[in-house]
């Protein structure tokens, strides 16, 4: 009965993954976008587990065969009689396919249910020896990769934004990528976002994802009408959006610039990001640049612009999969990115790679939750 039950699930799974593909091509992905996303994952999900579990299947027929040549060559043909005690290898292989096949799944269901919108908050304190007096002590909250698109739960979303708001940031920076691909996809979410508090002030970038750059528009005039109603949302929202600009804060005499550059990505991803105009005649003792991709600094902000003391970055998402337990931090992004989560420090120079809000893709995350970055900016 064991066995029969789970020969009729393996073939319904695959049944169903077919089945999945075939609704994936009729489905409009203009309208039922997250629906496409769940029956591609699902499908992904049972490829994943059967090839986890093949792996099993694979080494117990080697070991079959290898048996089956050696009794023919030493034995004659003659199986070998004595019995083994407790659990055979093939039985145990076969369990062990079993267990392997399942822990993607639930894996993978276990980040979409819980890690999607399990929101962390992550607290840092920076020391930046010429951090003006007035800014001693100043808190900086930090919100990076949305991705609008993706979001099927907008009370969830909402939570976010509160416990953001919960812990009183002075400042807010956003670091790019607040849709996939279109501006209409933060529609929905333009009320929620509008909601975050900084009485000092609200500061946006765009990321690789904001200049509709993925998807194949019907003329470049539409394109550039996207990425036009994109900015606009930043603005309606209160978000001051610098597009390769600053800003500067002052009190009492003393200034702090803000620096915001269009994306700039290593590894093919686009140099919009034009860092020569954006620090053109700041004169500022503490300079804070916000810039989506963190390949960024190390290809050129480290070497070129060693006065700027702290930037602020996104993109990794963490590949949405990792481990981190205490100081220990691990996940395939690190095989592709030098600096992809949390605080990096060079010298007298800093680099915060914030996790993503959001998600992209695989509707959830394993290990690597969704952050709410709170810095603290210290003298010293």
């Amino acid at each position: 009965m064991g066995k029969l039950l789970i020969y009729v699930l393996y073939w319904s799974l695959t049944v169903f993954s077919f089945a999945a593909l075939f609704a994936f091509g009729l489905v409009d992905p203009s309208k039922y976008h997250n629906l496409r996303v769940f029956l591609a994952t699902a499908v992904f999900m049972n490829v994943l587990a059967k090839l986890a579990a093949g792996l099993f299947v694979f080494a117990d027929d080697i070991i079959r065969l290898g048996r089956y040549v050696y009794q023919g060559v030493f034995q004659n043909g003659v199986p070998n009689p004595s019995a083994e005690n407790g659990m055979s290898r093939s039985d145990f292989l076969s369990k062990s396919a079993l267990i392997a096949g399942t822990v993607p799944i639930a894996a993978m269901s276990y980040g979409i249910i819980s890690g999607a919108y399990d929101y962390r908050v992550r607290r840092r304190t920076v020391a930046l020896p010429n951090l003006p007096k007035a800014f001693d002590g100043i808190r900086i909250g930090q919100l990076s990769d949305i991705h609008s698109g993706s979001f099927y739960n907008k009370t969830a979303v909402q939570g976010g934004v509160d416990m953001l708001n919960a812990e009183k940031p002075d400042l807010f920076f956003f670091t790019g990528d607040l849709v996939n691909n279109e501006s209409k996809e933060v529609a929905d979410y333009l009320h929620i976002f509008s909601k975050v508090q900084a009485p000092v002030g609200k500061f946006s970038v765009l990321g690789n994802h904001d200049y509709g750059d993925y998807k194949a528009w019907a003329s470049s005039s539409e394109k550039q009408k996207n990425l036009a109603q994109l900015i606009q949302s930043h603005k309606d929202m209160g978000w001051d959006i610098l597009l390769n600009e600053h800003r500067y804060l002052e009190v009492d005499g003393d200034r702090l610039a803000i620096l915001g550059v269009e994306n700039w990505g290593a590894r093919g991803f686009a140099k919009y990001g034009n860092l020569a105009k954006a620090t053109q005649y700041v004169e500022a003792d503490t300079k804070i640049l916000l810039s989506h991709d963190p390949s960024h600094w190390d290809a050129q902000i480290r070497p070129q612009y060693g006065d700027i003391d702290l930037t602020l970055a996104g993109h990794t998402h963490g590949f949405q999969f990792g481990v981190e337990i205490g100081n220990f931090r691990w996940s395939p992004s690190q095989y592709l990115y030098k600096q992809w989560a949390d605080l990096y420090t060079e010298g007298n120079q800093h680099l915060y790679v914030n996790r993503g809000f959001g998600f992209l893709g695989y509707p959830g995350r394993v290990g690597i939750l969704p952050e709410i970055t709170i810095l603290e900016l210290k003298r010293g």
